[in-house]
Parts: structure tokens; sequence; C-alpha cells
């Protein structure tokens, strides 16, 4: 007669490649389950009043006596003509429908609570645009408890065919999003977890040769706030959303970020050159709000896609490029010219780099004098690309 398990026997048991069950012949029905992860957990099997096979799984984390116990009052249910397992179910149910908690109002609830209050604007509003376009379409209506894993999996392969990208973009803010529901006690457990991401992906490497930058450049003479827009960006280097969003109050004898607007969350003051403070000086011309505090532009830029489909008309066949390259051609280009990379780093705002660790700790120089020649120099290297002279050009005040 086999011998009966013990907490040690159990312990003992080893995965394989798929689940298996050990049955215990101390306890009528009862499963030691090992999944192919090492986990282990218990179960009772039985058949119905039906004669149907049923199984009544049991709650994790319990002991072997907890587990006989449990399955000897299930098997007294059984034998006074009851389901425990459909009991179970029937009880499960009902807790998910006295909870009225829709994704719909949980997702707004997350996105003013959390995401506002956390992150950078851009970065809510793309938490924002990631629920009502990808996530509420699907979900919106159901309750919160019903979302399960094979849920979330079934989202992710819908977006990945077409938007392998925004589908880690995706799976990035639902992990928040359950991870917040769980820190508020409103689920037990997030459906999240043991889901990878959906595409493997490799960071971009995509720098502008000198002649690239060129046609961009004469690409964006095409004028108005969209060529200075562009400009700008290839005479700082700053992030794409950093001058979108630009103020009018933000414009001193420096650009002066604020940190709610930065990657890093702290303030950043970026040098400007003859050349992007003359830029700056046409803008206050051209909006005439500006002058009062408002957007160097008139309003945040976010047309984005038209702005690079009319550069790339104007640059021919130039090979794909997108706004962040140029960041990165910025970069690239100065330390070629000569800049030295501290500078650059501290240019760009980067933490890491030359200045992670104990030198960012203790190093608190603002090397703003040794930016500020940095910039014009690579003001004076674009002017040289396109064919202008590099003299320097009668400055207009911009206050």
């Amino acid at each position: 007669m086999p011998k009966a398990l013990t907490d040690i026997a159990i312990q003992k048991l080893k995965p394989r490649t798929i689940r298996y069950e050990v049955p215990d012949p101390g306890a009528c029905g009862l499963r030691a389950i090992v999944q192919p992860s090492g986990r282990k957990s218990y179960a009772v099997r039985y058949r119905n009043a039906a004669g149907r096979p049923r199984k009544l799984t049991l709650p994790t984390g319990i002991t072997l006596a907890a587990a006989r116990k449990l399955a000897a009052d299930a098997l007294l249910e059984v034998a006074q003509g009851k389901d425990p397992a459909s009991t179970k179910q029937a009880a499960r149910r009902t807790a998910r429908a006295q909870v009225d908690d829709t994704v719909e109002r949980l997702a707004q609830q997350f996105i003013e609570q959390h995401a506002k209050r956390h992150t950078r604007k851009s970065s809510w509003r793309q938490v924002g645009y990631i629920f009502k376009n990808d996530v509420l379409p699907a979900w919106g209506k159901r309750n919160i408890c019903e979302i399960t894993r094979r849920d979330v999996r079934e989202l992710l392969n819908e977006i990945v065919d077409d938007r392998p990208v925004m589908a880690n973009r995706v799976r990035a803010v639902l992990s928040k999003f359950f991870g917040w529901l769980c820190e508020n006690d409103i689920l037990a457990a997030s459906p999240m977890i043991g889901v990878p991401l959906p595409t493997r992906e490799v960071p971009r490497e995509r720098v502008l040769s000198d002649d690239e930058l060129r046609l961009l450049w004469l690409a964006s003479e095409i004028g108005g706030t969209a060529g200075a827009y562009v400009q700008l960006l290839m005479l700082t280097g700053t992030r794409r959303s950093e001058i979108a969003n630009l103020k009018g109050s933000e414009v001193q004898d420096v650009l002066v970020l604020p940190a709610e607007r930065m990657k890093g969350r702290a303030p950043h003051r970026v040098p400007l050159s003859t050349q992007a403070t003359n830029i700056l000086a046409s803008m206050s011309k051209l909006v005439p709000k500006l002058a009062k505090g408002g957007y160097v532009f008139g309003s945040p830029i976010s047309q984005f896609g038209p702005i690079k489909h009319a550069l790339d008309e104007h640059m021919g066949d130039a090979q794909h490029w997108t706004f962040h390259d140029i960041r990165r051609s910025v970069a690239t280009g100065m330390a070629r010219i000569g800049i030295a990379i501290p500078v650059i780093e501290k240019l760009l705002a980067h933490k890491s780099g030359t200045f992670k660790g104990v030198v960012g700790t203790y190093q608190r120089h603002a090397f703003l004098p040794e930016m500020t020649v940095a910039v014009q120099k690579w003001a004076d290297h674009l002017d040289q690309l396109v064919g202008r002279k590099a003299s320097p050009a009668k400055v207009v005040r911009l206050r």
C-alpha cells in the first residue's frame, strides 16, 4: 500500500516540463499539484451528483494537514449532494458583481490620481492616449475583477502585429495600472504577472550625416512656426517636447526649462546661440501672444507627422529618420567638431555617463560658460554646412 504523503515529501517533488499531480493516499481525492515553475498547490478530485468529474482548487500556501481537512469537508458536501467547486465559483461571481469598478472608471481615476501627479505632462498624455485607443475599446465596460492574464495576452497580440513597439508601451502602462490597483487594495493580484514583453526593441542608432543635416536645415527654411521649431531642435539638441511646449516666460538669456517638463525631473538651462536668439526674436513678431507670456509657437506643437512629411518632401531621397534622431545627431556632431563630452552631456541634461555615481553627487559646476561656447560653435558649424559664412550676426534682443 502506498505511503501517505508528508510535507517533506511534497517539498522534494521536482518540477517537470509539464504540470503534474501526485495523489495523496492519506486523503481521498486529494492531489498535490506541481507546476513547471516549481510552485506547489493542492486540489480535490471528485464526481458530482451527475457523475461528472470535478476539481476544487484549494487555497495556496496551506499545509498538507490543512489541505486534508479541506478535502474531507469538500467530500462531505459531495456526499450531501452538493458541488463545492460550483459553490466556490458562484461565490466568486457574487463578489465580483458587488464591486462596481469598471476598467473605464478606474483608468480615469488612475490617470488623475497617479499619472498626472507622478509623470511629465507628455507622459501622462501618452497614458491617456493608450487607454483611449487601445485599452478602453476592448475592456472599458468590463469589471476590473474580470480581466485575466489571458485577456492581457490577447490584447497585446492584437497590437503587436501592426505596432510592435506600441505593444510594449501598452504592456508598460497596464503593468503600472494594475500595480496601482493592487497598492490601493482594489485587486489582490495583478494579471500582468508572467506576461512577457510582446516584442524585443533594438535601440536606435540613426545619426544624420553632415549632408543630411544640411538638407534638413534647408528643408526647415519652409518658414513659419514649423520651420523655426525644427531649426531650434537642431541648434539646441533639446527633446522634441521641450521645444514644442516652449513658453515665452521660459525664454530669457537662456532657455529656462522647469523640472515638470524635463525627463529627469530637474530644471535645466540651455544657452542660446546667436542664431537661436534671432529665431526666437522672429517668433515674437510672428506670434503676438508671445509678448504676453504665451507659447512661443502660439500653441504647443503636436502635429509632428505633417511637419515631418513636409520636411521629407524637401529632403528628397534621404533615409528614414525621426525627430529624436536630431538630438542624437547634435550630440554626435558636437563631439566630432571637438566639443568635450562632459559639456555635451550637461547640454543634453544627461544624468548618466560622466555624471553618474559619485561624480553626479559631488560635482556641482553648471558648465554654463562651456555650454554657451559649445552651442555657438555648433550653430556656426551648421551655418558652414548650408553655405553661410560663420560670422557674428546681428543679434535682436528678446526683451
